[in-house]
């Protein structure tokens, strides 16, 4: 199935736009698009899945063996016409000296040709030299094009053209112009995710200035025949537990309500349809807007911006009341960042208060500064209520490869917490121990992602089926 990766120099370079406005572009040809990010980021996939109409996958190689990330991307370009995986940070970064974590390693990997968006403000004859070590730097890695963002004008895209002309034989597949209606609005944590718009009308309003500028300045007749040019990835089999198919094999047993709307929207897809296979139906409820929780077994809150919609969370105090009661009624529950400040006390965020759920005792206080921030280690500390997965004898099975994004820390927490999880590489709740136990709720600044040495899904639907029955 044909595919291709984008990348670029550097971060910031546009290529989430440019993912974004292709992924779109191609929808409006026919194409079945499926996207897939790489890296721990819930934003991009949340615009990547809006512009294609289909749920984007994340590749990781922190949270993932290769032969996860493999079977989720075979797996899921399988009803696909054409994938297209965006990437994160430069094509070469990473954390591993040798780059086996960086993008070039999931490219070739999977196969797929790079096309790199090229940031080329102030770069005139310096492009060539630029895309000439890249094009040197790993002969594995297929650059097969790239895309020049940012253009000043004719004058400029003209000189681009020629050095590159002159000095490379790499393929220019189209020149961006500078268009401050073609950037997608940020704030204090990155861009503003799709979910957050009124009505999606915002979104979708700027997801067609994407696909427009993509369809009238690259040639996209011609990145389909380069993506159709891909090499197969790395054999896969569809047995491992982390491969996002649902199997129908039995009826779902247990009812999970998981919050999904404008504050709570950061979800793995895969770890979604974990749910379905382990017998869970999810069933949304609405923060902002619904009375009370729907009729469930338990209860799941993901993270998202609470501090960005204070006023309507705090304003909904028939929903806050109701989760309160059931989760001191004994609703098994899991909340995650985002989900952990809406359960606590009050959130305090630009000098504005407001009252939350306050299962847990503790303030949030929001600051200008990450608290947390990157990849995290965990490990089970011995308190954790969720049945053990099938390898808990091994020591090494209990150490827990996830993420956090936080500005978030929590403040006057009640004395003698009980804590889930000791911190081995991260912050966390107080820098040794992340997971909060209070009744049956656990909630933490970590985000897991359900694979065969993290089910995490698999033990908390397990959780609440057995306090359900």
């Amino acid at each position: 199935m044909g595919h291709i990766y984008i990348a670029a120099a550097h971060k910031s370079s546009g290529k989430t736009s440019v993912s974004i406005g292709l992924t779109a572009a191609l929808a409006r040809k026919g194409l079945a698009v499926q996207t897939f990010k790489k890296g721990p980021d819930y934003i991009d996939p949340l615009w990547l899945s809006r512009a294609a109409g289909r749920p984007c996958y994340n590749l990781d190689f922190f949270t993932q063996t290769h032969a996860e990330i493999i079977n989720t991307f075979a797996v899921n370009l399988g009803d696909a016409d054409i994938g297209l995986i965006e990437g994160n940070k430069g094509l070469f970064d990473g954390v591993d000296i040798k780059g086996s974590d960086s993008n070039a390693a999931m490219a070739t990997m999977l196969g797929a040709p790079v096309v790199l968006v090229i940031d080329t403000g102030g770069m005139t004859r310096g492009i060539a030299p630029l895309i000439r070590g890249y094009l040197d730097f790993d002969p594995d890695v297929n650059i097969a094009g790239v895309i020049l963002n940012k253009v000043g004008g004719s004058r400029h895209e003209a000189k681009l053209r020629g050095a590159l002309e002159h000095y490379t034989d790499i393929e220019v597949l189209g020149a961006i112009g500078r268009d401050a209606a073609l950037e997608i609005p940020e704030r204090h944590l990155g861009l503003v995710p799709a979910n957050e718009t009124s009505d999606s009308g915002s979104s979708d309003l700027i997801i067609t200035r994407l696909a427009d500028a993509i369809s009238t300045s690259v040639n996209i007749d011609r990145t389909i025949e380069i993506a159709n040019s891909a090499r197969a990835p790395a054999k896969h089999e569809n047995t491992n537990r982390s491969v996002p198919v649902a199997s129908h094999d039995s009826k779902p047993d247990v009812r999970i309500a998981i919050a999904r709307d404008a504050a709570f929207g950061f979800y793995y897809q895969d770890d979604l349809d974990a749910f379905a296979r382990a017998g869970a139906k999810l069933i949304p409820f609405n923060t902002l807007e619904d009375s009370r929780l729907p009729e469930a077994d338990g209860l799941f809150i993901g993270g998202g911006f609470p501090e960005t919609h204070l006023q309507a969370l705090s304003a909904n105090e028939s929903l806050r009341m109701d989760i309160r009661k059931a989760l001191a009624a004994g609703m098994p529950a899991y909340a995650e960042c985002g989900g952990l400040m809406y359960l606590s006390r009050a959130i305090e965020w630009q000098a504005e208060k407001a009252e939350m759920v306050g299962t847990i005792a503790s303030d949030v206080t929001v600051g200008k500064r990450p608290q947390g921030r990157g990849y995290m280690i965990l490990r089970d500390s011995g308190n954790h209520p969720w049945p053990q997965p099938e390898q808990a004898g091994d020591n090494q099975a209990s150490d827990l490869h996830v993420h956090e994004f936080h500005y978030a820390r929590l403040e006057n927490l009640e004395t003698n917490p009980v804590f889930a999880h000791r911190v081995l590489r991260g912050t966390g709740i107080d820098g040794a121990n992340d997971g909060l136990v209070v009744n049956n709720l656990l909630a933490g600044f970590a985000h897991h992602r359900s694979t065969k040495a993290n089910p995490w899904v698999e033990r908390f639907v397990a959780f609440v089926r057995q306090k359900s029955s």
